[in-house]
């Protein structure tokens, strides 16, 4: 019996060890970054903005995760994206949302076009569509955060500049996030 028990203390602390997450936090001002055993990382806000003002929308490139703080800081959230399939098709920097569409159509861009002649000229809203259900227009021109119309794209370099999510995932970030939401893409 003693050492059924043993075993099965050993099997418990082995699987909390695996699944905790290990914080790394820097001493006085500097920020936390957290890290687990992947490598995966959660920068905080206070890197990369200056303020929450209609909220924070963080785009990792690295580590295909999107976050977004709420203004108040109430709600926070993390969602695994796609992301650019090459640097040259990669914008990084400091953007923000200017346009918000439910049920967005497609068009490829001219550079798409060119790298994929048989695409088609326009999609509409629906299942077919590239975007998903939902998307956030950025102020930079052809990118966008958007869903997918292929979920096997998430967590992978599949994209052509833009940054996508799972369906489920667009509508909820859609419904949060608000025209003039401050966007980095880094």
């Amino acid at each position: 019996m003693a050492r059924f028990l043993t075993r099965r203390n050993f099997i418990a602390t082995a699987a909390t060890s695996l699944a905790t997450p290990v914080l790394a936090q820097a001493v006085g001002e500097e920020t936390i970054s957290r890290r687990n055993s992947s490598g995966f990382r959660l920068p905080d806000w206070r890197d990369h903005f200056e303020t929450l003002k209609h909220g924070a929308i963080l785009c990792d490139i690295d580590s295909r995760a999107v976050q977004y703080w709420s203004e108040d800081e109430a709600t926070y959230k993390v969602y695994p994206s796609s992301v650019p399939m090459s640097e040259e098709l990669t914008k990084r920097g400091y953007t923000k949302v200017i346009r918000k569409v439910d049920g967005p159509s497609w068009r490829p861009t001219p550079s798409m076009k060119k790298r994929n002649p048989e695409w088609p000229d326009f999609v509409g809203p629906g299942p077919d569509n590239p975007l998903g259900t939902h998307a956030l227009y950025l102020s930079w021109q052809y990118y966008r955060v958007h869903g997918s119309n292929d979920t096997r794209k998430i967590g992978r370099q599949s994209s052509n500049g833009c940054i996508g999510l799972y369906n489920e995932h667009i509508s909820e970030l859609f419904a949060l996030a608000e025209v003039g939401t401050q966007v980095k893409i880094f």
